[in-house]
């Protein structure tokens, strides 16, 4: 059995680079072949009226890039990619992911998507702030929804502040999103894998309401308990996810989910946690080709 990783173009941080580093490594522990590729523009395209792939011979593809367009290429001429393009596509916005999860009974923030702006001219809408602050209260968050290491990610005080961000932000899809005041600068991560609970990892921050280790947040392993290991294994099922690091808020009643990351870093949880996670997802894309999941 041989695999192919792809990795972003222009991944040269060391926290780009491990993901895949240690993927390849638990590969070759189980005697799989495992070839770490950039996504360069040569990977694939259309040709002849044909998808053209450069990468071939390989049995499976992980997929460490967000390229909707690649991966989808990549599926199309016959390649089983982890995480799939159905699933990456969904939690890489994430107003989709919610709307996605929305009437399964999975607690989630409340939260509004921005109209598209098209006009350079478009002055912000004092009706569309009135609305939020009234529907979501302040401090509010305001999101970007496509992004991640807790990039893109604001919060406002007050109507004045809202309406800067609204303008600065027109052009850029985003969502306003009611601020979980009980959770600021704490949050939980839920690693899943194959649909099954690993571990997780409670975050906290002393200096930013953004908990993400990227932002200078600390890890520390989490006992979960039934309930949570039920919820995010029950997000995972319905997002189709192979892989994946579920985000909670700590509410008044419970858990709140904040987001599903699809490509969740990993490094900071097997530190904290002492769990192999690489060895886990390795060991279920292996069944998983060889048909032993089902």
């Amino acid at each position: 059995m041989k695999g192919l990783i792809i990795i972003n173009a222009f991944a040269k941080e060391a926290n780009q680079l491990n993901q895949p580093l240690r993927l390849k490594e638990e590969f070759e522990k189980i005697g799989v072949e495992a070839d770490i590729r950039p996504l360069d523009v040569s990977a694939c395209g259309i040709s002849d009226g044909e998808i053209a792939v450069k990468y071939i011979g390989y049995d499976f593809c992980v997929f460490y890039d967000k390229d909707k367009h690649a991966l989808l290429q990549l599926e199309k001429n016959g390649l089983k990619c982890f995480n799939c393009y159905d699933a990456m596509t969904v939690c890489d916005d994430k107003m989709l992911t919610y709307i996605k999860l929305s009437g399964f009974g999975i607690p989630m923030p409340e939260t509004y998507s921005a109209p598209l702006c098209y006009s350079p001219y478009a002055a912000t809408n004092g009706e569309s702030i009135d609305f939020l602050a009234d529907k979501l209260g302040f401090p509010m968050i305001v999101k970007e929804c496509y992004g991640s290491l807790g990039k893109g990610v604001h919060i406002v005080c007050d109507k004045a502040e809202l309406a800067d961000a609204a303008d600065r932000l027109r052009f850029v899809p985003h969502v306003y999103q009611k601020f979980i005041a009980e959770s600021k600068g704490t949050d939980l991560r839920v690693i899943v894998v194959g649909g099954k609970y690993v571990g997780a990892m409670k975050r906290t921050s002393a200096g930013d309401f953004r908990s993400n280790v990227s932002a200078g947040g600390r890890g520390e392993a989490f006992d979960a308990d039934e309930k949570t290991v039920t919820l995010a294994e029950k997000i995972a099922r319905i997002l189709k996810l192979d892989y994946c690091g579920i985000d909670f808020l700590f509410g008044k009643s419970g858990l709140i989910l904040c987001e599903v990351n699809s490509n969740a870093f990993f490094k900071e949880f097997e530190k904290v946690t002492g769990i192999n996670v690489a060895e886990k997802y390795a060991a279920h894309i292996v069944r998983s080709v060889r048909g032993l999941n089902a």
